[in-house]
């Protein structure tokens, strides 16, 4: 009688979940997010995912956290992307350059000149068109959760000083890995030369290549300084920095998980977009101290002028894009 009377209630204690397994219920297992960047860790970019997590962290008591992968840990940009497709990265922060590759809608942010200037850009990113960009990954692999800051990009070399058209004419300059990048040098007069980032030091020290452009922290964190000493403002792109979502992963998480994270991911914007602010400035101040010499008196109209074959290019397919974004005040 005992028996039967043990058995009942070991019964009754499973049927009402008192008789528990220990195993956690589906919506509290830790969650540990891979994210990758090509930066160092004190880059703003980087700094931006570890806002992200450190929200995370906060709001889910240590459930949802950010395990992050740096200075190209996991491998260049292009790889990076290549693996958040598949899975194996679930946050990836990227240039939207090699992005275009995949998502073609995406080359209209990588024209130059579209942005008149870091403003403008934040409002064509933050607003509408900027989510409609987004939603245009979700097609190839991903899910987009935002846009950072990546200042304005320019041109430096180890030759000469840059202030005309023609002073481009027969240098070869390292490009992303895109084909608007590489038009839009070749438009100048110079020969681009598509290269992973990381290959650029060494290509500027043997004389591979002659130049490449980016943004004053990327060119002074990457030590490019030292070989190259002549930095041109033409501030000929504003290319945006997106974070992008393995959607292999983004479909296996609850909806109110996809939500946390979109939430952390837009309050770790403006933030990663105040260190920005404050690296560039310090950056350009290294640049002085280690004598680059920082040539800002030039007139960019030639340099827009000769633009002209590129956006014709591209003009069947962005048009419409190049229209909205130079029509937002």
């Amino acid at each position: 009688m005992k028996n039967v009377l043990l058995t009942v209630l070991i019964l009754a204690f499973i049927a009402t979940g008192l008789f528990a397994s220990g195993e956690p219920e589906a919506g509290d297992e830790p969650i540990v997010l891979k994210a990758a960047d090509t930066h160092a860790i004190d880059y703003p970019t980087v700094l931006g995912i570890l806002r992200m997590g450190e929200l995370l962290d906060e709001w889910t008591d240590g459930r949802i956290t950010i395990e992050m992968y740096p200075s190209k840990q996991l491998g260049e940009e292009k790889e990076t992307i290549e693996q958040t497709q598949l899975g194996a990265i679930d946050i990836v922060r990227t240039s939207v350059g090699p992005v275009g590759e995949i998502v073609p809608e995406l080359n209209v942010l990588s024209l130059p000149y579209i942005f008149r200037s870091a403003e403008h850009s934040y409002k064509v990113v933050d607003g509408e068109i900027g989510d409609e960009l987004l939603a245009k990954v979700e097609d190839h692999g991903f899910v987009g959760l935002g846009w950072y800051a990546s200042g304005a990009r320019s041109f430096y070399n180890t030759q000469r000083p840059i202030r005309s058209v023609e002073d481009l004419d027969g240098l070869k300059f390292r490009v992303m890995q895109n084909e608007v990048f590489v038009d839009m040098v070749n438009a100048l007069g110079a020969s681009a030369t598509p290269m992973a980032y990381g290959e650029v030091y060494t290509a500027l020290s043997t004389g591979v290549i002659d130049g490449a452009e980016n943004n004053y922290p990327s060119f002074y964190t990457s030590n490019h300084y030292e070989v190259a000493n002549y930095y041109t403002q033409d501030e000929h792109l504003r290319v945006p920095e997106i974070i992008l979502f393995s959607k292999k992963t983004w479909d296996g998480l609850s909806a109110d998980d996809q939500a946390l994270i979109r939430r952390a991911a837009a309050e770790s914007v403006p933030y990663q977009r105040e260190q920005w602010d404050m690296m560039a400035a310090e950056a350009r101040r290294q640049m002085v101290d280690a004598g680059v010499e920082i040539i800002t008196d030039i007139d960019k109209q030639p340099f827009i002028d000769a633009m002209a074959p590129v956006y014709a290019k591209y003009a069947e397919d962005l048009s419409e894009w190049i229209a909205r974004i130079q029509a937002v005040d």
